[in-house]
């Protein structure tokens, strides 16, 4: 008697991003990482996101813990693709097919031994980030200079209309308050 596999389930949620949905998966699909394909060219760096990029509507990929957000083309509508891209990535990941080849090293913050930006990676950390990844996108720190604070938006929050109120008045909000040497939070152009 062969061991039953493991039961893979997937489901499409809306982002505040009208243009990206995430597609979520019971178990992790790449642990405690995450990887932004917002081109063509940038998805041959994975065999996932190359594969999801041959879909003609599909114009952005993001792949975190045990989600994929997919940015689509103007005109496509959702109701229409997300049975087939559901899909796909079931059999997919359930063939084994490999998310990516290579893992890059996790970025090193340069003033990381700053007390200002340890407090900023705490609350980036504790607070911001896994609010961002439950709309399918992520946040990650960059710089802070001179009372600046800069940070790069992917996944959903990559274009999305509400990615500068979310910026402006949640995050630069949170660490203006917590932190007093924040004054500002800028977001870096992909």
């Amino acid at each position: 008697m062969s061991e039953p596999k493991d039961f893979l389930n997937i489901y499409a949620e809306q982002t505040p991003n009208p243009e990206t949905m995430k597609f979520v998966f019971n178990k992790m699909i790449l642990p405690d990482d995450a990887l932004d394909f917002p081109t063509r060219e940038k998805g041959q760096e994975s065999p996932l996101a190359k594969s999801l990029y041959e879909f003609s509507f599909v114009n952005g990929v993001f792949i975190m813990n045990n989600f994929v957000t997919i940015t689509r083309l103007e005109g496509t509508e959702w109701h229409e693709v997300i049975p087939i891209v559901k899909e796909f990535l079931k059999a997919y990941v359930e063939a084994g097919e490999p998310i990516v080849i290579a893992r890059a090293e996790p970025q090193k913050y340069e003033g990381a031994e700053n007390q200002v930006v340890a407090q900023i990676l705490e609350i980036l950390d504790t607070y911001i980030k896994p609010a961002v990844e439950t709309d399918g996108g992520m946040i990650s720190f960059k710089s802070f200079n001179d009372g600046v604070v800069t940070v790069e938006l992917k996944g959903s929050c990559s274009g999305c209309p509400s990615s500068t109120v979310t910026l402006k008045k949640g995050i630069e909000g949170l660490l203006t308050k917590m932190v007093p040497e924040v004054k500002e939070v800028v977001a870096e152009a992909i």
